[in-house]
């Protein structure tokens, strides 16, 4: 077996040539076929940098970091090219010298640290694993690099918190204790999959804070995968941008952000760029929400606290806040999904009953719903015509022809085409379902649309063709948004007043331009200054500016 050269803190670490990657696709009722994930791409990475690699969902992005351990998820294989890993190349190297390298030389931090964890096994347990299972260290010294580790990554009470079982603790502080994970057997090379796009934007910026300081310390090298340019340059020396399995565009971070030279990374850089002029009330609102107290538990738990927000025709009203923060479950309550135990909700002229059993058919129509999972608000066994039509059916009594002419219709305005209403849910792409959800609830002709988290899990351009689209429907159709986010970026680009909640209650409310404007209170300058700019060295000054720790520490 080859063995691994001494460790250098500088040279060539990772070399990857011309990598070709394929998967076996199964159509049915057609022969396999073979569809090609990677072509023919190079990646050269250096001790202690760190090379971002960004696009959209399906560019190849988590396959070529997975490479690096020679590793290809559901089917995926190496087909092509060579990945050289100190030395030795992994494609030609054989098991025993993969279960020599992986969770030695080069380790993988997931997406999702809560569905990574075992929950029946402590931290520590967990963190430790990979040295000792490969007789890097004593358990009593692995448990010493790790509580240093929770220390350096600002994980509370580190000497103590190896003791407690995933469930025990936050989302931040789980994705760190993975990073914690990934570094205790003292690895060359880590592959960041997407380490901070599930968490709260006030979150993302202390992991991202936490994972910068780590790499710089510890002088590993690392493989951040994003699809979002601003936060990969606050980490990376070097972004590679991919597009369907390609590489568009290498260079330098600050080449990247300031010069890019290909129309698709213009695009990447420009992303939420989207004019909106802020439209004031002329009107009576169409929704007034007064002194609304909700509680789960039986009344145990208040998760809103007399809240108070109103909405007007043809303007959208963005309620933004941190999980936890009760912006779904004011959803809940205006919908009559969860009953308030105060308060009341005026809708169109007329008081709506708290439940939402004793509301009128009517009521049902003007107010819709969109939801943040498209995949699991679609009937999967029903055609793209067949979800679009049943709203058509209950609430106007429609059949045949003149069903189908408005399904018809109603694809155009969400500018698929009417090819579509014989496709399943399966057949189309994120941002297609999502097209299709907005379709199903204009079909209601509703007065007020709530669309809770509707872009956070899309890819940043597929987001802001959504964008686009409400807003050139709400022009259209004068109806009234409640838009649930916790992305200001998204606010910005489609709000014309805010709603701030920070634990049940509405801590700051008006216009947009008001909210926007200083002097802030702390949650909401907490909210504003963690949103990733495209600027190098942002992540230093807006750790440092802080007033409070996010609720995710």
């Amino acid at each position: 077996m080859a063995k691994a050269p001494r460790k250098d803190k500088t040279g060539l670490l990772l070399d990857i040539q011309n990598l070709r990657i394929e998967a076996t696709s199964y159509p049915p009722g057609e022969p396999p076929r073979n569809v090609v994930i990677v072509d023919d791409v190079s990646v050269k990475l250096e001790r202690g940098k760190v090379l971002g690699l960004i696009g959209e969902s399906g560019a190849g992005k988590s396959t070529i970091g997975l490479s690096s351990m020679c590793y290809g998820r559901g089917g995926v294989r190496i087909t092509g090219g060579q990945v050289i890993l100190n030395g030795r190349d992994l494609v030609k190297g054989g098991p025993r010298l993969l279960r020599q390298v992986r969770g030695k030389e080069v380790c993988y931090v997931a997406q999702s640290a809560a569905a990574s964890f075992n929950p029946a096994r402590k931290l520590m347990d967990q963190v430790i694993e990979a040295a000792l299972l490969h007789r890097i260290c004593s358990r009593a010294e692995a448990e010493k690099r790790a509580i240093g580790l929770f220390k350096k990554l600002g994980l509370p009470n580190p000497e103590t918190f190896g003791q407690r079982f995933p469930h025990q603790v936050s989302g931040g502080q789980l994705q760190r204790a993975m990073t914690a994970m990934a570094l205790c057997s003292e690895p060359d090379l880590i592959v960041f999959d997407e380490p901070t796009t599930a968490l709260d934007v006030t979150t993302q910026i202390d992991v991202l804070a936490s994972i910068k300081e780590a790499i710089h310390d510890t002088n590993v090298a690392a493989l951040y995968i994003t699809h979002d340019l601003a936060v990969v340059a606050q980490v990376a020396d070097d972004i590679m941008v991919l597009r369907h399995g390609k590489l568009v565009e290498y260079g330098d971070t600050r080449q990247i952000i300031k010069e890019p030279r290909q129309q698709y990374t213009n695009q990447l850089v420009s992303v939420h760029h989207i004019p909106h002029e802020q439209k004031n009330p002329n009107d009576a609102p169409v929704l007034a929400v007064n002194n609304i107290t909700a509680a789960y538990g039986g009344g145990l738990v208040k998760v809103l606290k007399n809240v108070t927000v109103d909405v007007h025709l043809g303007q959208t009203l963005a309620v933004v806040g941190e999980s936890g923060s009760g912006k779904s479950t004011l959803a809940r309550a205006i919908t009559g999904l969860l009953s308030p135990m105060e308060g009341s909700i005026t809708f169109n002229g007329r008081t709506l009953s708290p439940r939402l059993a004793n509301r009128t058919r009517n009521d049902l129509r003007e107010l819709q719903m969109i939801y943040q999972m498209a995949d699991v608000a679609m009937n999967p066994r029903q055609t793209i015509g067949t979800i679009i039509g049943r709203p058509l059916e209950f609430y106007f009594g429609m059949r045949g022809r003149e069903r189908d002419a408005r399904v018809r219709e109603l694809l155009d305005k969400i500018e698929m085409g009417t090819g579509f209403a014989d496709r399943y849910p399966a057949e189309l792409s994120g941002g297609q379902k999502q097209r299709v959800c907005i379709a199903r609830a204009l079909a209601a002709k509703p007065k007020l649309i709530i669309c809770d988290e509707v872009t956070s899990a899309l890819d940043p351009l597929v987001a802001d063709g959504i964008l686009k689209l409400l807003l050139d429907l709400q022009k259209d159709e004068n109806v009234a948004y409640i838009f649930i986010t916790h992305d200001l970026a998204v606010v910005k680009s489609i709000a014309d007043a805010i709603a701030v909640m920070y634990r049940g209650e509405v801590v700051r409310y008006g216009p947009k331009t008001e909210v926007l404007k200083p002097p802030f209170d702390a949650y909401t300058d907490l909210l504003l200054s963690s949103v990733p700019e495209m600027e190098l060295g942002w992540l230093e000054g807006a750790m440092k500016n802080r007033r409070m720790a996010s609720a995710g520490n």
